[in-house]
C-alpha cells in the first residue's frame, strides 16, 4: 500500500509553516526569516519515502490585513485549503501563552474555513522549546480543544525538529492511497527561476529593517544555461514602490546591493549544483502592492 496526498501547511504569520517544511524536506525549499508574512506564495515541497509521497502546501500567513496584496496573499492560502487531503495548523505556542489575549484574535479567521473545508484536521503547537513554565500550555491547549473538538493537536518544535516525527505519523494517517506522482530526487514542483528569486528576496528580507522589505518584490529577467557550459548567468531585478527605498537598497557605494548578491549567489549555486553569474538591478514601481496584474505576474494569489 502506498500513500499520496497534498497537505496544506495553514497558520498565522510567523507560525513556523516554512521551517517546518524545510526540516522534512531536510533542505531549505521555503525561505525564513524572523519578519511576519515572508511566505508570499504558495510554495510546494516534496518529500519521498519509501511508503509515501507528501506534497506540502506552504501557504502565506493568514492574517486580517487590507491591501489588494494582502487579499491575494489569503486567497492563495485558502485555495491550498480546498486542494489538500488534510490541513497542519501551525500556531505559535509560545506566543501564545506569554500573551494570551492575541489567541482568539489571530485565531479567528482560521477556525470557519478549517472546520468548513471537511478536511482532517492536525493542530501543531509549535515553538514549545521556547516555553519554560510548561504549565502554561494547559489553558492554551483547552482553549484550542473548545475551538477545534474534531483536531488532534501534536506539541513540536519546527526548528529543533522535536515532535516532528510524530507529527508525520499521523498525518500519513490521514493521507489517501495513491501512487507516487514526482521523481524520488525532486524536492519541490517550483520551478528553478521562483526559487532563485525567493533566494533573493531572503537575502532583502535579513538586509533591510523595519517595513522596507514588504515593499520590495524580485523577478528573474533573465536565465540563461547557454552561454557558458559550467555556469548559469542570472539577471534579476529588485522592485521597489518608492523612489526613497532604491538607495537604501542599494546602499553606500552599492554596498548592500553587492552583499545581498554575493549571499544569493552562494545560495543559487547550492540549489543549481553549477556556478552563478548573478546581476541585480533595482528599480522603483509605485504602487505595485495594489497592481493586481503587476501581483499576478508576479505568482501571488497562484
Amino acid at each position: 500500500m502506498h500513500k499520496f496526498g497534498m497537505i496544506a501547511l495553514i497558520g498565522p504569520p510567523n507560525a513556523g509553516k516554512s521551517t517546518l517544511m524545510n526540516t522534512y524536506l531536510g533542505q531549505k525549499v521555503a525561505i525564513v526569516s524572523p519578519k511576519p508574512q515572508t511566505t508570499r506564495n504558495r510554495i510546494s515541497g516534496i518529500l519521498t519515502t519509501d511508503e509515501a509521497q507528501l506534497i506540502f502546501l506552504d501557504t502565506p500567513g493568514i492574517h486580517r490585513l487590507r491591501g489588494k496584496m494582502n487579499r491575494f496573499l489569503l486567497e492563495s492560502a485558502w485555495n491550498a485549503l480546498a486542494s489538500s487531503d488534510a490541513v497542519v495548523v501551525l500556531l505559535d505556542a509560545a506566543l501564545y501563552c506569554a500573551k494570551p489575549n492575541l489567541l482568539d484574535k489571530e485565531i479567528a479567521p482560521l477556525v470557519k474555513p478549517v472546520s468548513e473545508a471537511g478536511r482532517p484536521v492536525l493542530v501543531a503547537v509549535n515553538k514549545i522549546d521556547r516555553i519554560k513554565e510548561k504549565d502554561q500550555l494547559l489553558p492554551f491547549m483547552a482553549r484550542l480543544s473548545e475551538l477545534w473538538p474534531e483536531a488532534e493537536f501534536v506539541p513540536v518544535s519546527a526548528l529543533r525538529g522535536k515532535g516532528t516525527e510524530e507529527l508525520l505519523e499521523r498525518i500519513l494517517e490521514y493521507t489517501p492511497e495513491g501512487p507516487q506522482m514526482f521523481p524520488e530526487d525532486q524536492i519541490s514542483t517550483l520551478p528553478m527561476r521562483f526559487m532563485a528569486s525567493e533566494i533573493i528576496r531572503e537575502k532583502l528580507f535579513y538586509s533591510l529593517r523595519q517595513e522596507l522589505p514588504y515593499s520590495t518584490a524580485v523577478e528573474i529577467e533573465q536565465w540563461d544555461e547557454t552561454t557558458r557550459e559550467d555556469m548559469v548567468m542570472i539577471n534579476a531585478v529588485i522592485y521597489t514602490s518608492r523612489k526613497s527605498h532604491k538607495g537604501m537598497i542599494i546602499g553606500k557605494q552599492g554596498a548592500n546591493l553587492k552583499a545581498i548578491g554575493s549571499q544569493a549567489r552562494q545560495d543559487i549555486a547550492e540549489l543549481t549544483g553549477q556556478k552563478v553569474h548573478l546581476e541585480l538591478w533595482v528599480k522603483v514601481r509605485e504602487g505595485w502592492t495594489e497592481d493586481p496584474g503587476f501581483l499576478r505576474a508576479m505568482g501571488l494569489g497562484e
